[in-house]
């Protein structure tokens, strides 16, 4: 797991305007409308614009809220929890570390079996690699979140 990520501005030119308009500036997809929303394939999920690893299908769960949902990152340091009183609003934005995309905002209103959380998150935000597809794709070293799913 040392690949480098970074925010790539080549992977930026190729966003289309609603990629652009959620991760690099701020914006939020309408409700129930993400390309993601309702995935239920199994593998992960990356930064769109840095490739760095965010969140896995196993900790997706259907919230209702309208937006792929996910107890917790695959890994913290990838993911940044900021202050944010836009809107009238006190949350908690969600950015990606090294690509700085916004991703969305985290709620306290998640299962609490599975730690309370919610990351409501932006399907414009992200990119989805299926299992299958890990290795190829240079993230091999997560498979193993999903050994039980392989071993099933």
């Amino acid at each position: 797991m040392n690949k480098t990520y970074s925010k790539d501005p080549d992977a930026i030119a190729r966003l289309d305007a609603e990629q652009y308009r959620v991760t690099q500036e701020n914006g939020t997809e309408r409700p129930f409308t993400g390309e993601y929303t309702d995935n239920k394939d199994v593998g992960l999920y990356v930064d769109i614009v840095s490739g760095e690893p965010l969140f896995t299908s196993m900790d997706k769960y259907d919230s209702g809220c309208g937006w792929p949902s996910f107890v917790k990152p695959v890994e913290g340091e990838h993911v940044q929890e900021l202050r944010d009183t836009t809107h009238g609003m006190i949350r908690t934005e969600v950015r990606s570390t090294h690509g700085d995309s916004h991703l969305g905002h985290v709620f306290t209103d998640g299962p609490s079996d599975r730690g309370g959380l919610r990351y409501c998150i932006n399907s414009a935000s992200l990119r989805f690699i299926p299992l299958d597809e890990l290795e190829a794709e240079g993230y091999g070293a997560y498979r193993k979140h999903f050994d039980v799913v392989a071993e099933g």
